[in-house]
């Protein structure tokens, strides 16, 4: 019996406005121009919540650079589906939030890069720090609940206490400070973005000291950095346990990152029926269960709270999505975990920056 669909993301564009170094995009998206019509979208909403899912996140990419924003919504809630927008912000106005709002979307995410311009800017390639505050006024106004988000690195885990600041001044219910996950352009821009012990221990004191003064105030998550943990997390729930991620040209993923595995076919939206896909995908059962796992995992009493780990970051790490997950001190390839951050060094003076042209640039920052 397949496992229960709860939560979608539809990556409706992989086209964006900002260049982010930790973009979890793939680094050839700019090869992939491929987008499902909007009656592909909203026939892939209703199949979602035939099959029980609850939640909707409409991602990127941007996904505001969609037209049909409004009618996606706007069929999704419809489908009874709790609607979520995940946007960098910089193409929102009030015009367009009182349509999302009139079609019934739910809920904001809004992503800043850091509380200070400068470095904000530098992470995004582009100017946009000003906007965004200026969109996260309006969306308030427009009286939309809002999570901020901030993607975690080297650069502005120093900066949580102005961060948390930032979130309280602007109205956020929900601060999410989200460690960067290395795949992708943040894994490309690794030696640079990566934290040090010293960092990553003072935050997480931060974040508990700040959890407790703002209770009932403001909800403070923190998404642990894998590479600093102890255990493994059981990554999206476990594979294919009850979430999927849609490409923009329609396949199936059990996360964002995993086609970086190879001789996995993805099936897509356009060839069979989402439940079907959910069922039956060779790819969505491959690392579903236990049966494929190896030791140490087999026999460990975690695999069944952890799954072994993500199975994307042992294969960028390790080049077999097979093994337990590095950052497990059991794993085969823990010590590369260990060496990673041995060799993170701020004073890296260039930085790969998303590009939609040629998919890779590289500049000095």
């Amino acid at each position: 019996m397949s496992p229960r669909l709860y939560t979608v993301v539809a990556e409706l564009t992989y086209r964006c406005p900002l260049r982010c170094v930790y973009c979890s995009n793939p680094l050839e998206f700019a090869a992939m121009r491929d987008e499902l019509s909007t009656g592909q979208w909203i026939e892939v909403f209703r199949q979602a919540a035939t099959l029980g899912a609850m939640q909707l996140h409409l991602s990127g990419g941007e996904p505001v650079l969609r037209a049909d924003l409004p009618d996606l919504i706007r069929e999704a809630r419809a489908a009874e589906l709790y609607v979520n927008l995940i946007t960098g912000g910089t193409l929102l106005n009030e015009r367009n939030l009182s349509q999302f709002r009139d079609c019934g979307l739910d809920h904001i995410q809004l992503s800043v890069q850091d509380s200070d311009r400068d470095a904000a800017e530098i992470v995004a390639g582009a100017r946009s720090f000003d906007r965004k505050l200026a969109v996260a006024a309006m969306i308030r106004t427009a009286g939309f609940p809002l999570t901020l988000n901030v993607v975690l690195h080297r650069f502005n885990i120093g900066r949580i206490p102005e961060l948390i600041a930032l979130a309280s001044d602007i109205g956020a219910e929900r601060l999410e400070l989200a460690n960067t996950q290395y795949y992708a352009w943040a894994m490309e821009n690794r030696a640079s973005l990566l934290p040090s012990h010293e960092q990553n221990q003072r935050a997480e004191g931060i974040v508990r000291e700040a959890r407790e003064r703002c209770r009932g105030k403001l909800e403070i998550a923190f998404v642990r950095a894998d590479y600093f943990g102890e255990e493994p997390k059981a990554c999206m729930g476990g594979w294919g346990n009850s979430y999927v991620c849609i490409n923009p040209a329609g396949e199936v993923l059990p996360c964002h990152a995993a086609k970086v595995i190879p001789n996995l076919v993805f099936d897509n939206v356009c060839d069979r029926g989402l439940s079907e896909i959910w069922t039956d995908s060779p790819a969505l059962n491959a690392f579903r269960g236990d049966d494929w796992m190896i030791e140490p995992c087999r026999s460990c009493p975690r695999k069944t709270i952890d799954f072994g780990g993500c199975r994307c970051q042992a294969f960028m790490v390790a080049g077999d999505a097979r093994v337990a997950d590095p950052v497990c001190p059991l794993s085969p390839a823990h010590q590369a975990i260990v060496d990673a951050i041995a060799a993170g060094d701020s004073s890296s003076a260039r930085l790969l920056y998303r590009d939609s042209k040629n998919s890779r640039s590289l500049v000095s920052r």
